[in-house]
């Protein structure tokens, strides 16, 4: 039995292109799944894994829709082979069957981890630099530093808590705890 599996990386992503194919291939049996290949922890891959029987054949459209690192690729087709079953990714012209799809295998799934960890490093990179010249500094600080004055309207009376919130910016919560704290950590010392 010819079993197709197809994959992309967010829902947002159209399987379209990898379902003509498996069409066009004449697969019998499709497992589709919508997440990211970072590890095999793919509900429909797990299904397929455990669908296929001996003589069966598991087409995809390139290998790297199939595993990401080549660890999870040489896994999963082990796995495969232990069971019987044929891989074929079509983009790579890979088939297990033959010595020299194995060999490209091997090579492809080196070359597809290197490229995703320099792209990870490169951004971890651009992250950094980014942080060093003050462009990521995280989420914005809430205007807190004026907390004693405007608490101190609410005292009054001139403010609601909701309006003084909501001058500073802040959540009915945090007001909450940030007067509870005023109260007893600043008015105590006093």
């Amino acid at each position: 039995m010819k079993v197709g599996y197809v994959r992309i990386s967010t829902r947002e992503q159209n399987t379209a292109r990898q379902d003509i194919l498996m069409e066009q291939l004449g697969v019998e049996r499709v497992f589709t799944d919508k997440l990211s290949g970072k590890n095999t922890e793919r509900p429909e891959l797990q299904k397929m894994m455990d669908f296929v029987r001996a003589g069966d054949m598991v087409v995809v459209e390139s290998f790297s829709r199939f595993a990401r690192n080549t660890r999870d690729l040489l896994d999963l087709i082990a796995t495969l082979k232990e069971k019987g079953v044929r891989f074929i990714s079509q983009k790579e012209t890979i088939d297990t069957d033959s010595p020299a799809g194995k060999l490209m295998l091997t090579i492809f799934g080196a070359l597809a981890q290197f490229e995703r960890e320099t792209i990870l490093e490169r951004q971890a990179e651009g992250i950094a630099i980014a942080k060093a010249e003050g462009r990521m500094t995280g989420r914005p600080k809430k205007a807190t530093d004026t907390f004693e004055q405007v608490y101190q309207d609410y005292k009054d009376g001139k403010i609601s808590v909701t309006k003084g919130a909501k001058k500073l910016g802040i959540s009915r919560s945090t007001w909450y705890r940030k007067a509870y704290v005023y109260e007893h950590e600043y008015i105590k010392n006093d």
